[in-house]
């Protein structure tokens, strides 16, 4: 029996960023910004089809979110725990499951632990909580000691997940989220340098703290099969596909998207076989694929193969509505304040967000495009054609990323005698093995052996 994020179409906020809450937290008053989440948002995610969400960070912060500073308190720029629990509720009554961001490599400087490393330097009883403390040295700051960091930034100072009462800690953490809000799973941010042993030990605690709890790694680089046997993490961010999403696009090459899943997924020697991979156009780190793409017609097509090749589908919030936002431009430009009445109502790309809707329905219907087997049909550099079956459940997908209409020549099983177009609502007749399909310019179209949907 599949599990519940195995079929999952998710929905992703940075919530910070989308409800306009101020960059740096100055440790005034509770801000109730989260309700506009509940009453506003969870109905157009709800609307749109989607069925999970993966949402963060949360937890109190000075600055971006990931500069944690109470594990066990929603962000006083985004509102309070009643807040927040009000949120889930509302979630789980649409049927929506409820992902947070865990930032368990690092903390801030106003975590609690390093703050007693301040005032009592070599007699804290938290030294070890950190990696590379040593007050023979010093920083930025002045603080008379030095730490090991995340990537330098002073900001970010490296956990010791070798540390048993820091694992504990955590553990007794994520308790808490489970405990109090009723969280589905948590997405361990740059999982790529957390230590192994405390996922594993993680994995383990959830398992038997919740049924079908999910933990999804960042992972950027890497074989990320390993962290899915090593780690024992049910899903990584498939970062390689997204970069084949747009550079293949804009290089008119579906060779390199193709390649990309014979990589990953091929049965005998794909470096993630057997892996169910989160799989995403954009996020909160990256370019708005809006941006990315040199022509926007193909958002079209690259949704299409979020939706419906190998792996779990996110979305990430406003790109439903094609915005835009450059990484050059810094973060905030990728992880803007969004009036929904206001977009919704000037909606800069309709198709696109109806394309989505239409995309979670079917993908809700047709089981085969989340569980299903794949198989390549037709590849060129502008045309790609590729199946998904489950049982009796045939999905057929073909994209043109040319500036002009096609017709495709698929092959397809003999003895079907009839296949059912589920953009144009139409039945199509095999001839000779094989079935044509005219694609406009940068579209795609879906095929299947029966008119589900």
């Amino acid at each position: 029996m599949a599990s519940w994020y195995q079929e999952a179409r998710f929905y992703h906020i940075y919530p910070i960023g989308l409800l306009g809450a101020p960059a740096r937290n100055e440790g005034g008053p509770v801000e109730h910004r989260l309700p506009v989440l509940t009453e506003q948002w969870l109905p157009h995610i709800h609307e749109m089809g989607f069925n999970a969400i993966y949402i963060g960070p949360l937890f109190e912060s000075a600055a971006h979110g990931y500069d944690t500073t109470d594990y066990r308190l929603v962000d006083r720029r985004l509102g309070d725990n009643d807040d927040f629990r009000a949120f889930v509720r509302k979630a789980h009554e649409l049927g929506i499951h409820v992902i947070v961001d865990g930032v368990f490599n690092h903390t801030g400087r106003k975590f609690f632990a390093f703050r007693d490393i301040q005032k009592n330097r070599e007699a804290s009883r938290y030294t070890g909580w950190y990696k590379g403390i040593s007050f023979g040295g010093d920083t930025p700051y002045h603080d008379g000691f030095s730490y090991e960091t995340w990537r330098g930034s002073q900001d970010l100072v490296n956990l010791n997940l070798q540390n048993p009462e820091v694992v504990q800690y955590l553990l007794d953490s994520v308790d808490f989220w489970i405990d109090e809000f009723d969280i589905d799973g948590i997405r361990l941010d740059c999982a790529d340098v957390l230590d192994f042993g405390f996922m594993r030990t993680l994995r383990s605690h959830t398992d038997r703290k919740k049924q079908d709890f999910w933990l999804m790694g960042e992972v950027i680089h890497g074989e990320y099969r390993r962290w899915i046997e090593e780690a024992h993490l049910n899903s990584v961010t498939n970062y390689e596909l997204w970069k084949g999403l747009y550079s293949g696009h804009n290089s008119n090459n579906y060779f390199e998207i193709a390649h990309t899943i014979r990589h990953l997924f091929d049965p005998q020697w794909g470096s993630a076989r057997g892996c169910t991979l989160y799989n995403f156009a954009d996020n909160h780190d990256v370019g708005r694929i809006a941006s990315m793409v040199t022509d926007r017609r193909w958002l079209i097509p690259i949704y299409t193969c979020v939706f419906t090749l190998p792996g779990i589908p996110s979305v990430y919030y406003g790109s439903e509505f094609g915005i835009e936002g450059r990484k050059e431009d810094g973060d905030p430009a990728l992880r803007p304040a969004i009036d929904l009445k206001e977009i919704t109502e000037k909606n800069p790309d309709s198709l696109l967000t109806a394309w989505i809707e239409y995309l979670n329905a079917f993908r809700e219907v047709h089981r085969a495009c989340a569980l299903g087997s794949y198989r390549e049909l037709v590849l060129t550099n502008r045309q790609y054609a590729f199946e998904r079956s489950l049982d009796d459940d045939v999905v057929i997908v073909v994209m043109n990323n040319d500036d002009k209409d096609v017709w495709v020549n698929v092959p397809v099983p003999l003895g079907t005698q009839l296949y059912y177009d589920a953009v144009e609502k139409a039945t199509v007749t095999p001839e000779n093995g094989h079935i044509a399909v005219k694609i406009p310019a940068c579209m795609a179209r879906i095929f299947t052996r029966t008119a589900k949907k």
